[in-house]
């Protein structure tokens, strides 16, 4: 494997998108190509690599663009193909290929606030099968979270902006510095993200009426205000962040698997 193809595999997976990498893992008779040649195919066609010119590759793209098409295709596949009569060619030998698929996290969670339970939080989710976004107008607290591969953190200057920049689908935990910081964000997320599956804040009984109450006071529809979990979590454990950590995890964990299911 030479180093560009793990420059190639590296940036995919940077910018989240979605490839198969393919490795001639064994051949019989006379083959195109050496065991151990690679590949790597993204929705638009051949990104580097080849396993085999001519027929050979045209037909691995095609089956790796199946795979990227099919979201119920295993993660990795063999395939073992006669290349005069399965794949059209002269010569009669055989191939046995790997195909192994890599689809980007599709769950993706944004917290806003990067104070003590929410550090505990994100550390909290970055074990998960998901991606995490953290912003808070305090540099020193975003730079207390860790460096990982799936967390973007970052100073929010513009509520506006950072919101509408997000995916849609994405689940929203809003723990800011208090009831003055957290409306502007909640405003902004039903303005930009009306039919996100989970909008979440940290607070008491108290703070969830008075939020509600100023949010549908600023625009925000009854219905979306009654859709927002304050307090958030489930109903466990203590006061500390590392327990209210786990309890908004759990509880984000819960909505996830209720709208896969539906």
């Amino acid at each position: 494997m030479t180093a560009d193809h793990y420059e190639q595999l590296a940036a995919l997976h940077r910018a989240g998108t979605a490839h198969v990498g393919v490795t001639l893992i064994g051949t019989r008779g006379e083959a195109p190509s050496d065991v151990g040649a690679k590949a790597i195919v993204t929705a638009l066609g051949l990104r580097a690599g080849t396993v085999g010119g001519g027929r050979i590759e045209a037909r691995v793209i095609t089956h790796a663009q199946g795979l990227l098409a099919d979201l119920k295709s295993p993660a990795i596949e063999t395939k073992t193909w006669n290349l005069q009569t399965d794949i059209g060619m002269t010569c009669g030998g055989e191939v046995t290929l790997l195909f192994e698929t890599y689809r980007p996290l599709a769950w993706d969670v944004a917290v806003f606030g990067a104070g003590h339970v929410a550090q505990a939080l994100v550390r909290t989710l970055l074990t998960l099968d998901c991606r995490v976004s953290c912003f808070d107008a305090r540099d020193e607290w975003v730079s207390r979270l860790p460096t990982q591969s799936n967390l973007t953190a970052a100073v929010m200057t513009s509520a506006e902006t950072t919101v509408s920049g997000l995916r849609p689908g994405t689940f929203f935990v809003v723990m800011t510095q208090g009831h003055a910081t957290d409306v502007p964000v909640l405003v902004q997320i039903f303005k930009h993200h009306p039919a996100t599956p989970f909008v979440g804040a940290i607070g008491s009984d108290m703070k969830a009426r008075k939020l509600k109450s100023e949010l549908v006071a600023k625009g925000v529809s009854p219905e979306w205000a009654e859709k927002l979990r304050c307090p958030v979590g489930l109903p466990l454990g203590n006061n500390s962040p590392a327990e209210i950590a786990i309890s908004v995890a759990a509880q984000l964990i819960q909505e996830r698997d209720r709208n896969v299911s539906r």
